[in-house]
């Protein structure tokens, strides 16, 4: 199997007269891997503003997003599935499940996720080639989606995907489509609408409470199976959805010193978890052994989930 997303065509001539234009549209990643700034639908990456096809939906999905993710929510959230007592498969069986989820909030791929997995994985790989693990952490990091299937609970969307921030303190006026937050319960609690909330400065983010979704469950399947994955690794997997965080600032004072490290690699994953979304070409089953190999080696065979 061999996944294809077609490039521009540039001759050498229009490149030379549009060169400005070119250069804007174009990022060069760590060793050189170039991708566009622009979208499959032809806008800019995380442009929730943008008119498209998509647009309405996605800002629909944060409207419950913002309205339904409590404190209390989380709590429950986070009790029932760090049971995990859906199912024993193995990583790659959830890679595979994987093909089956759409993620409605994102306004820059509308394909199968197992394509953005090895897309992910594949321009770290060849930027960082010694650093196996952040490899298999790009494979993994959206497994958590499969809640959205039936054998999982099947939640809605707005309980899965999405950018992440903490509960139990205010909200950030940067994360996105922030308005609706109004409707949040704990909006105007003041246990929770504090800069500090229910946390203390420095407290770091293992005490911090995230909106529940891919990421935390992911997290939780991962440290609860033993992975051997460093610490930076459970941090990408758990955090890589937290932009108000990697992206605006926000929420800094809640970092304790371990969190600052690791947030250095959260910074270098993200420029791929974004960018390589377009204009990759991966071969599945010649990939395939790779990282199978690197699941031998940080995961058991098979996982509770």
């Amino acid at each position: 199997m061999t996944i294809i997303i077609e490039q521009p065509q540039f001759g050498i001539g229009v490149v030379e007269e549009n060169k400005n234009l070119y250069n804007e549209q174009e990022l060069v990643l760590d060793g050189g891997f170039v991708v566009p700034h622009i979208n499959t639908f032809g806008n800019n990456f995380r442009d929730y503003d943008a008119e498209s096809e998509r647009q309405e939906g996605v800002e629909n999905f944060y409207r419950m997003n913002h309205v339904h993710q409590t404190y209390d929510f989380v709590k429950r959230m986070r009790e029932e599935y760090g049971k995990l007592d859906k199912v024993e498969m193995s990583i790659w069986e959830c890679c595979e499940l994987l093909n089956e989820v759409i993620d409605e909030s994102d306004p820059d791929l509308d394909e199968p996720q197992i394509e953005h997995l090895l897309q992910t994985a594949e321009a770290i790989r060849k930027d960082y080639p010694n650093e196996d693990w952040l490899h298999l952490t790009a494979l993994v990091h959206d497994l958590g989606k499969v809640l959205n299937l039936p054998g999982f609970g099947e939640l809605p969307q707005w309980a899965v995907v999405g950018d992440t921030y903490p509960v139990g303190c205010a909200f950030d006026k940067s994360i996105v489509h922030h308005k609706y937050f109004k409707e949040n319960p704990d909006y105007s609690n003041p246990a929770y609408n504090s800069k500090f909330g229910v946390y203390s400065e420095g407290c770091g983010l293992d005490n911090v409470l995230m909106s529940w979704g891919h990421d935390d469950y992911m997290y939780l399947v991962a440290k609860e199976n033993n992975t051997t994955l460093p610490s930076a690794g459970l941090f990408v997997i758990r955090y890589h959805s937290f932009y108000a965080l990697h992206r605006s600032g926000a929420y800094e004072y809640l970092l304790n010193d371990e969190d600052k490290e690791n947030l250095k690699w959260l910074k270098i994953f993200n420029k791929y978890d974004l960018y390589s979304k377009s204009k990759v070409r991966v071969n599945v089953e010649q990939v395939k052994p790779y990282y199978l190999s690197l699941i031998e080696k940080y995961f058991p065979a098979k996982l509770r989930w």
